[in-house]
């Protein structure tokens, strides 16, 4: 590999990191937020909601954009334009409930970087090498644990507008640092169809639609237990506010830090067999906990193998696109398939809380979980399966270029 390559994956996953810490600024400040301007359990719920539904949904433009403008220019834009509002909601923004809404929901543009790297990386690297490649890629999004550790500690420190000028200024030298270093890879051929008309074209895609399933499970899965993990914990063992969050930290760091050995497992044995693995960890670490076991030991490897294995598992999902996607189209497949498990993230919340509300127990939200990691597992060996072995045929009846 060339050592452009590995470049310009380092600097795609800076990128990554930076635009998730400017994307989950909001996140930690929603107590203090509830407290100063008092805010309901609902309005604090949708303040934090908005940039991740904003991020996630956005992502399907982007992608396409991505497709015919270049990686290059949209990591630049992405970060440029993500500027204005963490500025403005350390400057001005945090008033009122609608100031944050308006902020928040700009501040999504953040969210969408992900839909940008995908392709960038994808381009710059051979089909034996892009499922590592991506993984590491994927580690990007631990930039919402930079947020997590420092937004709090700066407020108090220095003040409401301290975390969002530090996180501007680091967006202007990414975005300038983009600008002149990036470059897209050689060969790279930009989309001129219409937007409309190549997005209808990658929903036509099988891809699209088995990776968006998948994802909802790997990465929803990631993102609903490191939003709900501290309540859950709270709730179910007694923990104190702080150990519950400590122990989300560690659960966050594990899936981070699993998505490129996903990702490079998916290279050496393939994306089928590593994906059917970690579900299975995650059905059986599902049903472990619906029991709730005591927290030590049982409780915590429960949910430590689930943290890896869901880490793993989204790795494993983008080396699938690598490799069914047609090349013209990754972008618009990953905007698709990325909106897909962002979304996915929030629902499993929403169904837990309610759960609880109603029965006092987590149980049946977790068996249900091990149900749809089931589901996810069936049509992993069967649908995903065919596809994989209908592309490896395909590839071996090519004749080899003389």
């Amino acid at each position: 590999m060339p050592g452009r390559a590995w470049l310009m994956l380092a600097l795609a996953t800076v990128g990554f990191a930076v635009n998730f810490w400017a994307w989950a600024l909001l996140s930690p400040l929603g107590p203090r937020f509830k407290d100063t301007l008092e805010l309901s359990s609902f309005e604090q719920s949708l303040l934090v909601a908005v940039p991740v539904v904003v991020g996630s949904l956005g992502r399907i433009p982007v992608g396409a954009l991505t497709d015919r403008l270049g990686g290059r220019t949209m990591f630049s834009l992405v970060s440029a334009v993500t500027i204005v509002p963490v500025l403005y909601l350390g400057l001005a923004g945090h008033s009122s409930l609608l100031a944050l809404l308006v902020g928040g929901f700009f501040l999504g543009i953040g969210g969408t970087a992900f839909a940008v790297g995908v392709p960038f990386v994808n381009a710059w690297f051979p089909p034996r090498r892009r499922g590592l490649a991506l993984g590491i890629f994927g580690m990007g999004m631990g930039g919402t644990a930079i947020s997590a550790l420092t937004t709090v500690q700066l407020v108090d420190a220095h003040g409401m507008a301290t975390p969002f000028l530090v996180t501007a200024a680091v967006l202007a030298v990414y975005a300038v640092v983009a600008a002149l270093v990036m470059r897209d890879a050689p060969g790279h051929t930009v989309s001129t169809e219409p937007m409309t008309r190549r997005l209808i074209a990658t929903c036509r895609l099988g891809v699209t639609w088995q990776a968006s399933a998948l994802y909802a499970v790997a990465f929803g899965g990631y993102v609903a237990f490191s939003v709900y993990l501290p309540t859950y914990l709270k709730n179910s063992y007694g923990l104190s506010q702080a150990d519950a969050a400590n122990r989300m930290a560690g659960f966050v760091l594990l899936a981070v830090a699993m998505r490129p050995v996903g990702g490079w497992l998916s290279d050496r044995i393939g994306a089928v067999r590593v994906l059917g693995g970690t579900l299975a960890v995650v059905l059986v670490g599902a049903f472990v906990q619906s029991t709730t076991p005591s927290l030590m030991p049982a409780g915590t490897i429960a949910f430590l193998a689930m943290a890896a294995a869901l880490g793993a598992g989204s790795g494993a999902v983008f080396a699938l696109v690598a490799l069914l996607a047609p090349p013209k189209q990754v972008g618009s497949v990953t905007g698709i398939v990325g909106a897909a498990g962002g979304l996915g993230g929030f629902v499993p919340p929403l169904v837990m809380g309610s759960l609880y509300g109603a029965y006092g127990s987590y149980a049946i939200g977790l068996i249900l979980l091990g149900l749809v990691a089931t589901a996810a597992l069936a049509f992993t060996g069967t649908g995903v399966r065919s596809a994989v072995t209908r592309r490896t045929r395909r590839a071996t009846a090519q004749p080899l270029p003389h």
